[in-house]
């Protein structure tokens, strides 16, 4: 692989993950009522959902997506619905009160539930699987290549989810009220919900 390819490779996968999709969604919204604290195990989940995404997709996973309609609408569901479970429970949670700092989830929770919804996003391993041949050398080694491009993304998508997260963090830690917090809360919970709907209604690629 010249480094030519690497850098196109990196500039594409800097515009994808820029654009925000279900994980940066779960990101904002648990960093929305959780604050900083908490970033840390959410960009841990993401870069294993993605690793786990990308890992599977260049095994084969993707292309059974793509062609499977079957397969696709599991995976689908399964992600639409966790995604719908986690922005109820955001929104029925519990608020502090006045002047107590932000609760983060568990660190344990939090990292589960990124990466649950990174690597459960059936558009994201039949996309990894269009993607990122593109990218390969056909006289080189399959393998390290594919090693070397899963490594840049990950770390991509990792800094990405850092970057939203202690944003969203920041922003939590300012407000004060209860009430205000609450509303933080459900327009998180809200963006989890319409992320689940909108992962329902997917079509495969």
């Amino acid at each position: 692989m010249t480094i030519e390819i690497w850098l196109a490779f990196v500039a594409a996968s800097a515009v994808v993950l820029a654009i925000p999709g279900p994980t940066i969604l779960l990101v904002i919204g648990q960093s929305l009522g959780a604050g900083r604290r908490g970033a840390a195990p959410l960009v841990a989940g993401v870069a294993l959902g993605d690793l786990t995404a990308m890992t599977l997709s260049l095994a084969g996973l993707g292309a059974v997506l793509a062609t499977s309609a079957t397969a696709f609408t599991i995976v689908k569901w399964l992600g639409a619905a966790y995604l719908v479970w986690l922005g109820v429970t955001l929104w029925r949670a519990k608020v502090p009160e006045q002047g107590a700092a932000p609760v983060a989830l568990p660190a344990a929770r939090a990292m589960r539930d990124a990466y649950v919804v990174t690597a459960l996003n059936p558009k994201s391993v039949a996309f990894f699987v269009a993607f990122v041949p593109q990218f390969v050398a056909a006289g080189a080694a399959f393998a390290p290549q594919a090693a070397i491009l899963i490594a840049t993304f990950v770390v991509l998508a990792a800094a990405n989810a850092a970057v939203y997260a202690l944003l969203a963090g920041r922003l939590a830690g300012t407000v004060r009220r209860p009430a205000v917090r609450r509303l933080v809360n459900r327009a998180g919970g809200t963006m989890l919900i319409g992320a689940g709907v909108a992962t329902a209604a997917m079509r495969r690629i």
